[in-house]
């Protein structure tokens, strides 16, 4: 990148809660928040908001009448968002570039409104506007009373980390200030669980940690599924109040040979990471927050990928999935957040079932990756900022 660009805040709801402190304190511990469902008749390991994060969200809802009837989805952006842009010192009614996407979108009310198209033939009046991707973007915006771009978009699993890069084009660019940046899911619905399952990379073991996300050696997938929310607030250049600085973005797609596939090798990644570190020395890079779904293929690759990359130089890598599982489009600013807290408080959150695993004691530069179906890879590095 020719000019790095700032990040003076970000915000997260997540099964870890939705306080920076709270959120450190869950990544300090070894424990994990997934747990076991019933959907629809139907078991499966899930990794659900708190009870005090849901109480927020519906303390939103009750707070103003034009939420009574929006999906989860678009609260919690709005309540990372706001949380984002408060912490950076944005006011509202500034004009502020938006970005906020979803892999699933309004899942739980999509899936409403087609059970009573189906019992009726009737759609209901605002089924359409409630359940486009647009909605959550311009929710936030109408929330925050702003008066820039509103854009939102579904690239699958990695949809958080294209936000990302859409707000490092519009800052570099000129053409915004200020960027928000993120993605939000609300998928634990009976539905999206049934299509992992169909799929077969759901976690089915009774483990200590169900999701195996990371551990080479597993016999059999172990993806579980998150709900939540995640938002960056991006400036462009080097920033006083920074807390990490982007110096480097990268996304590549890759030729697929089966809708849900991934090269062996990770070609995707490969040419990601490229990108995205440009002339930093390959050894400055101390750290990989991984994509890591917790799929057998899907983590074997990502890891190859990273050692064809890195070679005898390969950083300590880490992964959140195991611990607040795979929230899709929100899954990438979360590991985002997870970086930046980790150069913040100058400690390395490792697996704690990868006991082999190399560890960093000093962290300067940390890579985040995503990948989504349709075998595009987005790598973001961030760096401590300039004292």
């Amino acid at each position: 990148m020719k000019h790095p660009v700032s990040i003076t805040s970000i915000a997260s709801v997540s099964a870890l809660g939705s306080k920076p402190e709270e959120v450190w304190k869950e990544y300090l511990s070894p424990a994990h928040f997934i747990r076991k469902h019933n959907f629809n008749g139907k078991d499966s390991f899930a990794a659900f908001l708190p009870a005090s994060s849901k109480e927020e969200i519906e303390k939103l809802r009750a707070g103003n009448s034009n939420f009574t009837n929006v999906d989860d989805s678009v609260l919690y952006a709005v309540l990372a968002s706001r949380q984002a842009v408060e912490k950076a010192g944005w006011k509202r009614g500034e004009d502020i570039g938006i970005n906020i996407g979803s892999s699933r979108g309004a899942t739980s009310l999509f899936e409403k409104y087609h059970e009573g198209f189906l019992r009726s033939g009737n759609a209901e009046t605002l089924a359409s506007p409630a359940t486009t991707l647009g909605n959550i973007s311009s929710w936030v915006a109408q929330d925050l009373k702003s008066s820039g771009p509103e854009i939102s978009h579904s690239v699958t699993c990695s949809t958080g980390l294209h936000a990302v890069l859409n707000g490092v084009a519009w800052l570099t660019s000129g053409m915004a200030d200020k960027f928000l940046a993120g993605g939000s899911e609300a998928s634990l619905t009976p539905f999206t669980i049934a299509q992992v399952q169909a799929m077969k990379i759901n976690a089915r073991e009774d483990l200590d940690y169900p999701c195996q996300a990371l551990n080479l050696q597993k016999g059999q997938n172990s993806m579980v599924l998150g709900e939540g929310a995640a938002a960056v607030c991006m400036e462009a250049g080097n920033k006083e109040n920074a807390l990490a600085v982007i110096n480097g973005v990268g996304y590549a797609t890759e030729t697929l040979k089966h809708p849900v596939s991934i090269s062996a090798n990770g070609t995707a990644f490969q040419k990601s990471m490229k990108m995205a570190l440009g002339e930093l020395p390959a050894n400055e890079v101390d750290a990989v927050v991984m994509h890591a779904p917790g799929t057998i293929k899907g983590d074997l690759s990502e890891v190859n990928a990273i050692n064809a990359f890195f070679g005898k130089q390969v950083p300590a890598l880490t992964t959140n999935k195991w611990k607040l599982g795979h929230t899709y489009g929100a899954s990438g600013v979360l590991s985002l957040e997870l970086a930046i807290m980790m150069l913040q408080h100058q400690q390395f959150i490792p697996v704690p079932f990868v006991s082999e695993a190399k560890r960093s004691s000093e962290l300067r530069n940390i890579m985040v990756n995503a990948v989504g179906f349709g075998g595009n890879a987005v790598s973001v590095l961030v760096s401590l900022p300039k004292q």
